[in-house]
């Protein structure tokens, strides 16, 4: 959803302070310095500030020559001594927007006064004192190369930067890569937000996403707009100075973003790449901590804790956004995709309301097989149950129409998901099957198909057939083939029983 408006010139969501070319720190650490000795009497957060340049003075009225961001650097010799016289001197400095003050110590002054520090110390203005004797030029010196510098690095740093989101523009690259990208650039986690501050793509490098989306307050932000449309807003985290400017690297992220959504029509590819990259995700276990995840699912209103929460897959050519749809209107939270021929989805539900099959085929819509997992509690029960559905999906090929199936009515398909990542459980599926494996893998053939039909059907080898879709003539040949290659009595019910259950780790592993 885009939101059209009117952009004033003064509308802006930058933070009031922009990157610095050169910091108080920075002309503080060249050796020119250093070779006063200096001391740092006030500093912190004020050895931030911008230089634009360095301006020598011992004058007392030096601050009307000043325009801000200049690096004051003084002998103090023709400053004032009385001590009010002083403190209008301190405070006219400060209004007058320097960086901060360097006193030489020594012809002027011993030490810096008490009125210069105590007016420095309330407007957070860097104080430097040099307790050996520089030349003041070579100091002006250092800031103008390290100024000139700076702004090539810059220059060169933005015309990268416009050539890499241009090209990523060209080629139509989708909302992740450019929110990748961008973070990469800054070296800090992006975020990109739509206008309900729902999380459309994000990029943690390596800090933990929960811990990303939680420090959402003092970031750098830049909307993601064009031709008077607003599609969401890209974010930053803290992270270190670019040569060229966050912002600006921010603004071209940004730029690449809103080029797509022309492009596209809007901004309706970034609701599936949202939920398709959580699914994904969900689906591949690409996750440090079940936090992960849940914050992600949180970012986009899917709440886990004291909800009923299931995994369901829909067969049938339809689209997942249809289905997110008729959940969100029949009252549920919802995260769907298109996972090769089904649609996945997450449901959240209030804890008071029950998913009947009536719900189930009025969210699925039309003629649909749809599978449904077990409740979940977390992140990891949510996994699991949308593994099962997945898996009672692919057991079930069969062609009738509506219908709905759920794990909890196979308690042997909910033991198997439980255990699927049981080495044991698959160690028993190999040694069972591997003659059939083997079989089918240098014969193309189709046994380890007609013994799913045959557990599928333990009681009605007729059906087992026709599922199989072969004659009951063949079908019983495969059949005592099957018996002969794994020396087991196909009647004993033990027998199928593992058989089965072998079967379904296999399929458990392929879905996976």
């Amino acid at each position: 959803m885009s939101e059209r408006q009117d952009f004033g010139a003064d509308q802006t969501d930058r933070p009031a302070r922009r990157d610095a070319l050169l910091t108080v720190a920075d002309v503080l650490a060249e050796p020119v310095l250093q070779a006063g000795s200096p001391e740092v009497i006030v500093g912190g957060g004020a050895l931030d500030a911008e230089v634009r340049w360095a301006h020598v003075s011992d004058s007392a009225a030096v601050a009307r020559l000043l325009d801000g961001g200049e690096l004051l650097l003084s002998t103090g010799a023709g400053w004032p001594s009385d001590a009010g016289e002083l403190r209008s001197f301190a405070q006219a400095l400060h209004r007058a927007g320097i960086a901060g003050i360097v006193v030489e110590l020594g012809s002027g002054h011993a030490r810096v006064p008490d009125p210069v520090i105590d007016v420095c110390v309330e407007a957070e203005l860097a104080l430097i004192a040099l307790h050996a004797e520089i030349k003041f030029v070579t100091v002006t010196e250092a800031v103008h190369r390290a100024l000139i510098a700076a702004q090539t690095d810059a220059l060169r740093e933005r015309q990268r930067l416009h050539e890499l989101f241009t090209a990523l523009s060209l080629q139509g690259a989708p909302a992740d890569v450019v929110v990748s990208e961008t973070a990469k650039a800054l070296g800090a986690p992006v975020v990109l937000e739509n206008l309900a501050h729902e999380v459309i793509a994000l990029e943690a490098l390596r800090m933990p996403v929960a811990e990303a989306l939680r420090d959402l307050g003092e970031v750098d932000r830049v909307p993601v707009q064009a031709r008077g449309v607003r599609w969401g807003t890209l974010l930053a985290l803290p992270g270190p100075a670019h040569p060229a400017g966050r912002l600006t690297v921010l603004e071209q992220g940004a730029t690449a973003l809103a080029f797509g959504c022309l492009a596209d029509g809007g901004d309706a590819e970034w609701s599936v790449l949202a939920q398709s990259g959580i699914i994904d995700d969900l689906l591949g276990a690409r996750f440090a901590s079940p936090d992960d995840i849940a914050a992600r699912l949180a970012a986009g209103g899917f709440a886990v804790a004291d909800r009923q929460c299931h995994g369901i897959v829909a067969r049938g050519a339809r689209s997942a956004s249809e289905l997110a749809y008729r959940a969100r209107q029949a009252g549920c939270a919802v995260v769907a995709a298109r996972v090769g021929d089904d649609d996945v989805a997450l449901l959240s539900l209030p804890a008071s309301v029950v998913l009947t099959d009536e719900l189930v085929v009025r969210i699925a819509g039309g003629e649909r097989a749809v599978f449904v997992g077990p409740p979940a509690d977390g992140v990891l029960d949510l996994l699991s149950s949308l593994r099962a559905a997945r898996d009672l999906a692919a057991s079930d090929r069969s062609d009738a129409g509506a219908r709905v199936r759920r794990v909890d009515d196979r308690p042997l398909e909910r033991l198997v998901a439980s255990l699927r990542d049981d080495h044991r459980l698959h160690a028993h599926s190999e040694r069972m099957l591997a003659p059939l494996v083997a079989y089918d893998r240098e014969r193309r053939g189709d046994l380890l198909d007609v013994l799913g039909a045959l557990v599928a059907h333990p009681g009605n080898r007729s059906a087992a057939a026709s599922a199989s879709h072969l004659s009951r003539s063949v079908f019983y040949q495969r059949i005592t083939l099957i018996g002969d290659l794994l020396d087991a009595d196909l009647d004993d019910g033990e027998t199928l029983a593992a058989l089965h259950l072998a079967l379904l780790a296999r399929r458990s592993t392929a879905g996976s």
